[in-house]
């Protein structure tokens, strides 16, 4: 038998390092004395240490019982508080992932509302769409009176052209009847004066300005 085993059954037997070894030797050594003394006063007196010390031991013995009892009950709760909190640690894991999802939707929410609040704010500095339909209306309408006005304007400033041009020929044909006239005499006797010989180029002068009604 090595050392070691004979420490591990000292260690058994001793149970929790009480004394409960050296009971058993000096139990086991008083009954050797008892049995060896005749009956009288002394074996009597021996006879109650002996069973004082059985009650001893029986009393470690129980005691070890229940605290053997004690630390299987004491195992058990562990399990269970055990269990417990792995299962504490699972709901809380779950916990967190569903914290992160949620606190990832709070970030989409978020920016999400801030480019909101961006767009609305360009967009409430725009001009109202019924207020922009209504100035664009305007505009053509505008537009189109001007648009009538300037053909207008176009169709009398032609016509003014086609007199002024009437007028010119008219003027040119005077001028070329006149200097046909051999006698001078007869045109101042008519009352008119001569013209000017550049009246011919009237018609090549440009357009004077004239003022339209």
């Amino acid at each position: 038998m090595t050392d070691e085993e004979v420490i591990r059954r000292r260690l058994l037997i001793d149970g929790d390092g009480t004394g409960d070894d050296r009971r058993l030797n000096v139990l086991l050594k008083t009954f050797n004395k008892w049995c060896t003394l005749p009956n009288d006063s002394e074996s009597q007196i021996i006879l109650d240490r002996m069973l004082a010390q059985l009650a001893q031991c029986e009393f470690a013995v129980k005691k070890s019982q229940i605290s053997a009892k004690m630390s299987a009950r004491e195992l058990k709760n562990y399990e269970v508080i055990s269990q417990e909190i792995e299962t504490n640690i699972e709901n809380v894991k779950a916990l967190i992932e569903t914290s992160k999802t949620d606190l990832k939707h709070a970030k989409t929410v978020r920016k999400n509302k801030m480019e909101y609040d961006v767009l609305a704010k360009v967009i409430n500095e725009q001009p109202d769409r019924k207020e922009t339909d209504k100035k664009l209306n305007e505009l053509q309408k505008e537009l189109k009176l001007l648009e009538e006005k300037s053909q207008h304007l176009e169709a009398k400033l032609d016509m003014r052209r086609k007199q002024f041009y009437v007028l010119v020929s008219s003027v040119n044909q005077l001028k070329s009847m006149i200097e046909a006239s051999d006698d001078a005499t007869n045109v101042e006797d008519l009352g008119l004066e001569p013209f000017d010989d550049d009246i011919t180029d009237i018609g090549n002068s440009p357009v004077p300005d004239v003022t339209i009604d």
